[in-house]
């Protein structure tokens, strides 16, 4: 699911150079939709293949129409490459589910560890220090609820994949913006209409529905702990988490201590509340409804 043409007429030669190196290649088998769109919740089952590749690209993208600066516009296309599989899975496995920023302490030694990386920077006079950051541009990261180049592609990139607005409506958004100083005095991308700027937000909000979803919640969940039995039983190890999607996929369903696990997450299909809290409080209480099936995770 991509919407590189909405975002710039081409790609310029340096974005799909860096964009071409093998570090970058490896998140196009690392999905945008953390593990979910592998269930079979009505929100993702409908959603076209969105990878942390499409979504960096964009960014970078965004960034260069925005800027026309290198060294920001490569800032934001190497800003996930340190995304395990899974992406944000990952994070609850960390126990860092609600900041959901454990897996960036990663991008630095990434970006050290490419040598194809490294040649192109010195090809375009560009440093580490200048790229491995990218919370220094204010253009390609800021704090919510300002608009920033990284917000905005995931943004438009989810309310057309969930359906909630079209690609010319996207579009429509996306001519509409500037850059201007904002109330502080720095730059940020802002809507010229404020009717447009209104509507964007309300997609906005529905997306956020989706995000913070009990389904969406559940499932991140239910992956993470999948993965933590995984790495406690050597089935994976850390550095699997860094590969890609079906290649740890593979691995999970290759053994039976995780492959039933797999199977039961991939027909996870609704949600059923309970007030009642769990008898065991050691352990995590999945109640999955495909037929229904009750298992206690112990620690």
């Amino acid at each position: 699911m991509q919407l590189w043409p909405i975002y710039h007429d081409n790609i310029p030669q340096f974005i799909y150079d860096f964009a071409s190196t093998d570090a970058m290649l490896r998140l196009k088998s690392v999905g945008m939709n953390c593990g979910v769109e592998y269930t079979k919740f009505p929100d993702f089952t409908a959603c076209e293949p969105y990878s942390r590749y499409d979504h960096s690209v964009g960014v970078a993208l965004i960034i260069w129409h925005f800027t026309q600066d290198k060294k920001q516009a490569i800032a934001g296309l190497l800003h996930d490459i340190s995304t395990p599989v899974f992406a944000h899975v990952v994070d609850f496995l960390n126990d860092d589910y609600i900041n959901q920023v454990s897996t960036e302490s990663k991008t630095k030694e990434l970006i050290l560890e490419s040598t194809q990386i490294m040649k192109l920077l010195g090809e375009h006079h560009l440093t580490l220090d200048d790229v491995c950051d990218y919370h220094q541009y204010p253009i390609a990261d800021n704090d919510s609820p300002q608009l920033s180049a990284d917000r905005l592609e995931y943004t438009l990139g989810n309310m057309v994949n969930f359906k909630f607005k079209t690609r010319q409506e996207a579009a429509e958004y996306y001519n509409d913006l500037t850059i201007i100083p904002n109330e502080t005095g720095i730059s940020e991308i802002s809507f010229c209409s404020k009717e447009l700027a209104f509507d964007f937000t309300q997609a906005a909000l529905l997306n956020s529905r989706v995000y913070v979803s009990d389904e969406d919640r559940y499932a991140m969940q239910f992956l993470a702990d999948i993965l933590r039995i995984a790495l406690a039983d050597n089935i994976l190890s850390e550095n699997d988490l860094y590969t890609t999607e079906p290649e740890v996929v593979n691995k999970i369903a290759s053994y039976a201590q995780t492959a039933s696990l797999w199977e039961k997450f991939c027909v996870l299909s609704q949600m059923h509340m309970s007030y009642k809290n769990p008898e065991n409080h050691s352990g995590f209480l999945f109640t999955l409804r495909s037929d229904i099936l009750t298992r206690s995770l112990q620690d």
